[in-house]
């Protein structure tokens, strides 16, 4: 099934196209696994919003510590669904955003991993930028520090490649920069478009669901970096997640393969262009790590050109209202 792509068409006699964006309704959806302390930040941190999500989405990932227990127990009053199994953040935010669209009704799903502490003006400053822009947007992105200040270079968005003068234009009207892609740590999603196109793919785990997933929402939408906006990524370490991946390097290589060459999420220009930068970076690795990493990283390749993702609802299988909610969205969005 094919759908209509939303144009970045100025809107009519209006100065803006999301003139209700201060009052629409936005579900905040956390992913957590055996992060208690973090967890705790990270709801003290939406508790303190100058204007708070509608409702929270707490999605735990059958966590072994209190993370769970956390996430009952806090005022926010959380939506909290207890996973059966492990389905890493790729699973959990699939969950979490059909939840939220399906149980919810959310206008806007905000995002983030439960390393994420966002501070008192991340949302509103979001809500601002949508308010201010004169096209439609479909993703828009915080902008992402570590504990001491600085861009954590793990969430780093580029400027839209090929973005034109006029797209910059609007992009600085709302207060940031045109982008193709963004992460997971702090993006909010316009829920008309996931709606229309689908849910991130489960079976990633980990890494690179956020790239493909907005990247399939911004191949023919308007994506925002808002720097208006700002929350804190508490890694343990300063770093990409290339900088010691280990034996999730599979998911690496694995990933980024299912998302350029098994999806139309990019381009061909696209692919050829990330394909190429995935690939020197993958050599820098494994020249640093005296090819410690290879054999990893030839199983993620030998994955990923055996099989392509699976349905996300049957990823999520054991856990059946939440299955349940994934095939409603995906039955809308004919995938």
């Amino acid at each position: 099934m094919t759908h209509p792509a939303p144009t970045g068409d100025r809107t009519p006699d209006r100065g803006d196209a999301h003139p209700d964006a201060l009052t629409q309704r936005v579900v905040a959806v956390v992913v957590t696994y055996n992060r208690e302390t973090l967890l705790q930040q990270c709801l003290d941190g939406l508790a303190a919003q100058e204007r708070r999500p509608d409702a929270v989405v707490v999605i735990d990932n059958s966590s072994t510590d209190a993370s769970g227990a956390v996430a009952e127990a806090h005022p926010l009053a959380a939506d909290v669904v207890h996973l059966r199994r492990n389905v890493g953040g790729a699973g959990g935010f699939a969950a979490g955003i059909a939840r939220a669209l399906v149980r919810h009704e959310a206008d806007w799903i905000w995002v983030m991993d439960d390393d994420t502490v966002p501070r008192p003006e991340a949302l509103s400053g979001l809500l601002r930028a949508l308010e201010a822009s004169p096209v439609r947007l479909s993703v828009l992105s915080s902008r992402a520090v570590w504990t001491d200040g600085r861009d954590h270079p793990m969430n780093t968005q580029r400027t839209r490649l090929g973005a034109s003068a006029q797209e910059k234009r609007d992009a600085a009207r709302a207060g940031g920069r045109p982008i193709r892609t963004a992460s997971y740590v702090s993006a909010l999603l316009n829920g008309q478009d996931v709606r229309r196109l689908g849910l991130p793919y489960a079976d990633y785990f980990i890494w690179s669901d956020d790239f493909e997933h907005t990247g399939r929402l911004l191949r023919h939408g308007r994506g925002l970096q808002v720097p208006a906006s700002v929350v804190e990524h508490r890694t343990v370490a300063f770093g990409n997640a290339q900088s010691g991946p280990g034996a999730r390097f599979f998911y690496d290589v694995r990933n980024r393969l299912w998302a350029l060459l098994r999806t139309s999420s990019f381009s061909p220009l696209e692919k050829l262009v990330h394909g190429g930068a995935t690939g020197l970076g993958w050599l820098r690795l494994l020249l640093r790590h005296r090819g410690g990493l290879f054999a990893v990283g030839l199983r993620g390749l030998l994955a990923a050109l055996r099989r392509g993702p699976r349905p996300s609802a049957a990823v999520l299988a054991a856990d059946g209202e939440a299955a349940g909610d994934i095939r409603a969205i995906e039955r809308v969005a004919g995938r």
